[in-house]
């Protein structure tokens, strides 16, 4: 049996062994008991809403009972992205929300991610008192409290509207350009969305995996080696730029026009530099995230800002500064301008404005821009061993920058090396980055073996 992952990122597990209906009741209600008590001169209200998982409606009709049953109304949005429910959490007067979605992780796990009544995720120190708070007595509400339960199908175009209204993006200029795109939506809740943006700018659409099935076309984690379908679709039709985004559709990857996978890594990128002539101000992103940040901010004089690896944690420091774009490297973008978390429709949309206001093909813009290579890898380790792994790591790494504020992040001339616990999965992260390929992937091996070294 695996272990069901609890963490700031919410609660996650493989459906029928580590997650099922009575635990998705358990989580569900206690966070409408917190939220009830944290917001006690509001109308107790939550918003849930789903990716198109098969176990979906199941956990849907657990949480709804669960929310209910506690005194609280539920509007219920259906099968929606996960910008789309925080989106809507923040423009009304709920007191939280709920996206029932194990985002990237296979089809099937499930999951349950907690909004704030901002639309943002829980802070990690809000997310650890409700964590702790699940194995106290629950207080159901008698009989003539119960709560109420409501739908709403107007989530998805309130978001589209939102995008389009983004200030600086030029519409027009967009909308002449009549792109051909190619969408890869892996049977997820992207393509009850995307392809409406996408042909509300004007795009001509080829659409790929955009059936809400729930039955995953290939490994739904938007990386290069599951987008070889993409890659030779927009060959095939002649596109201009291919969309890839996760199921719940927080994260945006991309193929050129010469049917190449760019990585999700230059999502973030080329919507910086889109976003920074426009509006300047500082950058946000991970530890995580690629070096290009850097470069572009010297390009436009700005600083980059780097916080721990979770959205929650680059939204907030992105409202502290201002900042007017940021993001995580896995092709998570943060546009403030619709709201301060991921969103793969955002980003679509910025970067296809990057494409009409430079008028030149996705590659040539790609090509001019400073090269660096990841290597990625990850090791399943029991969880009762990972907090001694990580704290002897730090002594193999002598002669580097050490930043522990996530794991550790060792940094040198031109490339870095970032280990970390994830928090969704049992396994211990590897990122590195270097101005080579072949640098990127000796480090990660060095890595790999310095964690073993560490685990003994």
């Amino acid at each position: 049996m695996n272990k069901l992952m609890t963490s700031v990122s919410g609660v996650r597990g493989v459906f029928a062994d580590t997650l099922n209906p009575i635990i998705a009741i358990k989580y569900a209600a206690h966070f409408a008991l917190i939220q009830k008590r944290h917001y006690p001169e509001e109308k107790p209200h939550i918003i849930v809403g789903r990716d198109s998982r098969t176990t979906g409606q199941a956990m849907l009709h657990s949480i709804i009972s669960a929310i209910i049953s506690v005194g609280c109304d539920v509007t219920d949005l259906g099968i929606v992205s996960t910008p789309t429910l925080l989106l809507k959490v923040q423009e009304s007067d709920a007191i939280g929300g709920i996206a029932i979605t194990a985002s990237h992780n296979p089809p099937q796990w499930n999951a349950m991610k907690f909004v704030d009544a901002d639309g943002m995720f829980l802070s990690p120190e809000k997310a650890e008192y409700f964590l702790n708070s699940v194995e106290n007595e629950i207080i159901w509400a008698a009989w003539d409290s119960m709560g109420k339960i409501t739908k709403d199908n107007s989530a998805i175009q309130e978001h589209i509207d939102r995008i389009l209204a983004i200030p600086y993006l030029n519409l027009e200029q967009i909308r002449s350009r009549k792109f051909k795109v190619v969408l890869d939506s892996v049977n997820g809740a992207g393509g009850l969305i995307s392809p409406y943006l996408l042909e509300g700018l004007g795009c001509t659409v080829y659409e790929i995996n955009s059936e809400a099935t729930g039955i995953f076309a290939h490994t739904a984690e938007p990386l290069n080696e599951n987008l070889h379908q993409l890659e030779e679709a927009v060959t095939f039709y002649k596109a201009d730029i291919g969309f890839a985004t996760d199921p719940d559709v927080d994260r945006l990857s991309l193929v050129s026009e010469q049917g190449k996978c760019i990585g999700e890594e230059l999502s973030v990128a080329l919507a910086e530099l889109f976003v920074l002539p426009k509006k300047r101000g500082d950058i946000v992103v991970n530890l995580s995230s690629s070096m290009i940040s850097d470069d572009i901010a010297e390009l436009f004089g700005v600083q980059v800002h780097r916080t721990k690896v979770g959205e929650i944690n680059v939204g907030k420091k992105m409202q502290a500064i201002k900042s007017p774009i940021g993001g995580e490297g896995n092709g998570g973008i943060i546009c403030p301008d619709v709201h301060y978390t991921r969103d793969a429709i955002a980003g679509m949309a910025l970067i296809l404005g990057l494409l009409a206001e430079q008028d030149k093909p996705l590659s040539a813009i790609v090509d001019s821009l400073p090269k660096y290579y990841f290597a990625k890898d990850k090791l399943i380790l029991d969880a009762s061993r990972m907090e001694n792994v990580m704290q002897n790591i730090p002594s193999f790494f002598e002669g580097y920058q050490l930043d522990t504020q996530d794991g550790i992040k060792a940094i040198g001339n031109k490339h870095f090396i970032h280990i970390r616990k994830s928090g969704t999965e049992p396994i211990i992260r590897i990122y590195v980055e270097s101005e080579s390929i072949e640098k990127s992937r000796a480090l990660c091996e060095e890595a790999k073996k310095i964690i073993e070294r560490a685990s003994i």
